[in-house]
């Protein structure tokens, strides 16, 4: 008992110190996160088998797979197409591309992963921002935000929506019909206050608009053979991903399916393609995974929900709306996929003890988990996808600059959420 107590203290103090450290944004996140997941294993917290055992390959696979698709279909020009397309409906507005580019990305997310959206939608953003010399920062921030807020309303939208739906049998149509309409207007909401925020930042000349809307989308598509072939391979890669529960496929073997297909009927070079990969990013996750699976083993997750659930002893509006903020405040700043995997069993368990209607909470598991995301750029696979793209392009995104506007208009969505989940299901 006293071994697994240390044991717990000092995967905590890692993972609080590596929180720290990337908060404080003068060592490199990657590095850090490999630091704390080395040094886990280095001190017996974790095994290496173990350390490398929670390192989410479904993930991983999914998003090497999509960043390969992605890099292959950007060489069609077809993003610079659509962000033409974009700035000509907007008539070179940037308020008004930052509302549309959120709302589309939103929408996106419902019926692709957020990941995947992210990917599509980043070219796009930093293809405008360049046209209209503007900084595409608030662009990159508010559409992740809004990624994480779409991928909230369906089945597919968000790996903890997955596994909800998995571990309790609730459909795709289960969490359009429950989720779907509080999250289209959270979706308006939040983009609206981004709007806002941002409008003194967003500016540009007359003479870059019309530059900008005077291009030729055309004459953007550099390989028409290839756009052929790569939108063929997308749109049954989408399609994979909306029934892969049907075909009983892992998203990240569809993805892989996808990738390699579009790799094989290409004839891209593979060495250029792996080169532009976001490794970078990619360990970045495979270190926090080790880590949050160190502080998995010794119990602190775990500890963490069972206090929620003892606290609230059995009463269901207590222990909805407790479930509901912990979720979210938990998920900012640990990954949601190994919290809403501990959450899980002990809400099972709790329901089969008490006999309490779990339904409320699981739709409040769902939307603290997916929503808490939004609070800091770790708190998401989609916002750890889309500062380290933006970072590589030259626009650095620290944790305070995302933390003080995400983190606020996050926590206004979980008070929405509450008044949501009282009102519908607990009334």
């Amino acid at each position: 008992m006293q071994e697994m107590s240390t044991q717990l203290i000092l995967s905590a103090v890692i993972f609080i110190v590596a929180y720290a450290l990337i908060i404080w944004d003068k060592i490199d996140r990657t590095i850090v996160a490999l630091m704390g997941a080395t040094l886990m294993i280095l001190l017996n917290i974790i095994s290496q088998q173990n350390a490398f055992h929670h390192i989410d390959l479904n993930t991983i696979i999914l998003l090497v797979s999509m960043m390969i698709i992605v890099m292959i279909v950007k060489r069609t020009g077809v993003f610079e197409y659509l962000a033409v397309s974009t700035v000509k409906i907007a008539k070179g507005e940037p308020i008004k591309i930052l509302i549309l580019l959120s709302l589309i990305t939103g929408i996106l997310s419902a019926f692709l992963d957020n990941v995947t959206t992210i990917l599509l939608m980043l070219p796009v953003m930093l293809s405008i921002a360049k046209d209209l010399k503007i900084n595409p920062i608030p662009f990159i921030i508010s559409s992740v935000f809004a990624s994480n807020v779409g991928g909230t309303a369906t089945l597919i939208g968000d790996p903890p929506n997955i596994m909800i739906g998995s571990a309790v049998g609730l459909s795709f149509l289960d969490f359009l019909e429950n989720l779907g309409v509080i999250i289209f207007l959270m979706l308006i909401l939040t983009t609206g206050i981004f709007a806002f925020v941002y409008r003194g930042l967003l500016s540009t000349t007359d003479e870059c608009k019309m530059k900008a809307m005077s291009i030729d989308g055309k004459s953007c598509i550099k390989d028409k053979t290839l756009l052929k072939k790569s939108l063929f391979i997308l749109i049954i890669t989408i399609l994979g991903f909306v029934f892969h529960g049907m075909l009983h496929y892992e998203s990240a073997t569809v993805a892989l399916i996808g990738a390699v297909l579009l790799l094989f009927i290409s004839g891209e070079n593979i060495e250029e393609i792996f080169c532009e990969v976001e490794w970078k990013t990619i360990f970045f996750f495979s270190g926090l995974f080790m880590m949050v699976g160190g502080i998995q083993q010794t119990g602190a997750i775990k500890l963490i929900a069972e206090g929620v659930l003892n606290v609230t002893n059995g009463d269901l509006l207590l222990t909805t709306i407790a479930i509901l903020w912990v979720s979210a405040i938990a998920s900012a700043f640990i990954d949601n996929i190994p919290f809403v995997a501990t959450m899980i069993p002990m809400i099972q368990n709790m329901g089969e003890i008490s006999g309490m209607d779990l339904a409320p909470i699981w739709w409040a598991l769902a939307l603290g988990a997916c929503l808490g995301g939004n609070g800091t750029i770790i708190g998401a696979s989609a916002n750890v996808i889309a500062i380290g793209i933006s970072e590589q392009n030259g626009y650095k995104i620290t944790f305070g600059q995302f933390f003080k506007l995400a983190f606020p208009v996050m926590i206004l969505t979980i008070v929405i959420s509450t008044v949501y989940i009282y009102f519908v299901y607990l009334v």
